[in-house]
């Protein structure tokens, strides 16, 4: 038995007690409900992004519709008999039948409630909430989760279950029930705080602790899908070079070539200033004028190979950086093309070049 069907008031018990029983006769039919509610929000997402990780569906067990339908309101006046939250739990209740839609990304859940919502063939959307936000607002840590409300249009497998549920009413196809979508991470979290918090067999074993240290796994999880959602950001940037036909063709400006740089190397920015025009010379020289060949230049094979090549003394900031992989790729061409009259420079790079050489010939 539950906590609050446990507690609940001696003048309440048989009104609950009777819409158990009553949702114990009809839960079989409710089953079919769940099922076809997972067909439909399954096929939803068939050839379509984001694709899910999994979808799972539930029919509320008979124990948790019990505690449940034993929540009672505050009573307003002391004495008074509590009255019930949920005086008609079979049709009060939105959560009997739940769906769950589990993605990678926290970016997922709003693509995916946006896909969801858009369907208005099989049902439409009756409510829409975040579940974090009153955490986010109050400055607490919760996990992350959309919860759609949804109402279903002349499905049969509802009025299946409402022919069972009442012999007089007509059957109309129409029915409350409750997707939730969360990532991996929250839904993880999730299932494990409420084995332990809200579904424990022995609720006296809860502790304060126990509650300050689902506080910090929570605010540790939103570090994690901030990191994340960071890298999947930074890939799909990263990504979007090598389109030749849109972002990989943006000419390379300085401050395009920046922008790429401590995208791609942003450990390696130590530069002072914001004079990247003399990385954008260099780079024409060779006729290297849009984003992908940039792009093409900084790999990371290469840079490994120019550091253990030249064994910089200390680590080169980027116009050194470009300026060895340059040589690197082009060789003497290099020197040609960009020494000029500046001798210094032109030993410089010959020295250099003669390094890179005897490198690649040991190997």
């Amino acid at each position: 038995m539950g906590v609050l069907w446990d507690q609940l008031d001696d003048r309440l018990r048989p009104g609950v007690d009777a819409a158990v029983r009553e949702f114990e006769r009809v839960r079989p039919q409710l089953e079919a409900v769940t099922a076809q509610m997972r067909s439909w929000i399954e096929e939803i997402f068939r050839d379509t992004e984001p694709t899910p990780l999994f979808i799972t569906a539930r029919t509320k067990g008979v124990d948790s519709f019990r505690d449940k339908a034993s929540r009672v309101l505050k009573p307003v006046e002391t004495g008074a008999v509590p009255v019930l939250e949920f005086p008609d739990p079979l049709k009060d209740l939105h959560d009997l039948v739940g769906v769950r839609v589990i993605v990678s990304l926290p970016h997922e859940i709003r693509s995916a409630a946006t896909l969801i919502k858009r369907q208005r063939n099989e049902f439409d959307c009756r409510a829409d909430r975040e579940k974090d936000i009153g955490s986010i607002e109050s400055g607490t840590y919760g996990y992350s989760s959309r919860h759609l409300i949804l109402r279903t249009i002349q499905s049969s497998a509802v009025k299946q279950y409402q022919e069972v549920l009442s012999a007089t009413g007509r059957p109309t196809g129409s029915y409350l029930f409750e997707v939730q979508i969360r990532t991996i991470l929250a839904h993880a979290w999730s299932e494990i705080e409420h084995r332990i918090r809200f579904k424990a067999s022995e609720p006296r074993a809860r502790s304060p602790y126990s509650d300050r240290q689902f506080t910090a796994t929570a605010a540790m999880l939103e570090t994690v899908e901030s990191a994340f959602a960071e890298l999947h950001e930074r890939y799909e940037t990263i990504a979007g070079y090598w389109d030749e036909d849109g972002e990989g063709a943006a000419p390379l400006t300085p401050r395009r070539i920046r922008e790429v740089w401590q995208t791609l190397l942003p450990h390696v920015d130590r530069k002072s200033d914001d004079d990247w025009g003399w990385a954008a010379e260099l780079l024409a020289a060779h006729g290297l004028k849009t984003t992908m060949d940039l792009a093409g230049l900084l790999q990371t094979e290469a840079i490994t190979d120019v550091r253990e090549a030249l064994a910089h003394r200390y680590s080169p900031g980027p116009d050194r950086l470009l300026d060895d992989l340059l040589l690197w790729r082009y060789g003497k061409r290099h020197i040609d093309l960009t020494a000029g009259g500046d001798e210094h420079r032109r030993d410089s790079l010959l020295r250099r070049h003669r390094q890179l050489e005897t490198y690649r010939q040991r190997g």
